[in-house]
């Protein structure tokens, strides 16, 4: 496994393993299967209903808490200073881990859904600084920020975000965002990398995939990785665990890299964090 250094210092696996929709007993063999095939980073988030599954497979793999990376996230509807402690704490009561090691506010405020969207966003991120002050949180991030998203939380922030938990796929770059937080220093983190399967069909995919005899999913998943960007399968199938993770023994070149940069617009969730709940 590869690593990436994040601006405070700590080091997260640039290839993960997403749990949305991985509940119950399924969950907890999913991640457990996971550990046992490489992945250290596993991602979840208070909204998935399964943090204590992540727990339990966490525990059930017998790998060193140590050596594991853990994600969650709270959720948008929690928003503001008091409900942060409330629901960090759930978490963590849930996952039954003592630390966590990258807590992520998983959308922002908006004006659609609060007075004061940049107030309510700066409420939160001080009481995930207090967190992380007091060693609950090794590092603290966003999700699904844009760049006045961004700008505004930083006009007052002590400690700038670690990472951006972003849709970020082939068809769906987000390349001026990723640019911004390229320039603060906020490493870039992608959900659906391989947008829900939509785009797992296209001919130029395909074609790279058989060229060097990966699957497809191999390609958009070794794309992302060869900009630098983390990335987080996710599947409930053992087959598909394993191949998600088997990522460094072929490398795109530069003409196939460019290739799938410029794929035209495809697999886009249709989400956007301005105007949530609705798509467009």
């Amino acid at each position: 496994m590869k690593y990436l250094t994040l601006n405070d210092g700590h080091s997260i696996p640039l290839v993960g393993f997403g749990t949305y929709k991985c509940t119950a007993q399924e969950g907890i063999q999913s991640v457990t299967a996971a550990i046992e095939n490489g992945y250290r980073l596993i991602d979840t988030a208070a909204i998935y209903g399964n943090e204590d599954a992540v727990g339990k497979g966490i525990k059930a793999s017998n790998v060193p808490r140590e050596q594991l990376y853990i994600t969650t996230k709270l959720w948008r509807e929690n928003l503001g200073y008091a409900s942060t402690k409330k629901e960090f704490a759930r978490s963590l009561q849930k996952l039954n881990l003592e630390y966590i090691d990258l807590y992520l506010i998983h959308w922002p405020a908006n004006a659609k859904n609060y007075e004061n969207w940049q107030q309510a966003n700066t409420d939160t991120w001080r009481a995930m600084e207090e967190l992380q002050a007091e060693g609950k949180i090794k590092s603290i991030g966003v999700s699904n920020f844009f760049k006045q998203h961004l700008e505004a939380l930083l006009q007052t922030a002590n400690v700038v975000p670690a990472v951006n938990q972003i849709e970020f796929h082939p068809g769906y770059r987000q390349q001026e965002l990723v640019n911004f937080c390229n320039f603060k220093t906020i490493t870039v983190e992608a959900w659906s990398p391989l947008a829900r399967g939509k785009i797992l069909k296209n001919t130029i995919l395909k074609d790279i995939a058989k060229k060097h005899n990966t699957s497809v999913a191999q390609v958009c998943l070794r794309w992302v990785i060869q900009h630098k960007i983390i990335v987080i399968p996710k599947s409930n199938t053992t087959h598909r665990i394993k191949e998600n993770i088997d990522l460094f023994d072929f490398e795109l070149s530069t003409l196939e890299m460019t290739q799938i940069d410029t794929l035209p617009k495809m697999g886009f969730s249709g989400e956007l964090p301005d105007i949530w709940p609705d798509r467009i």
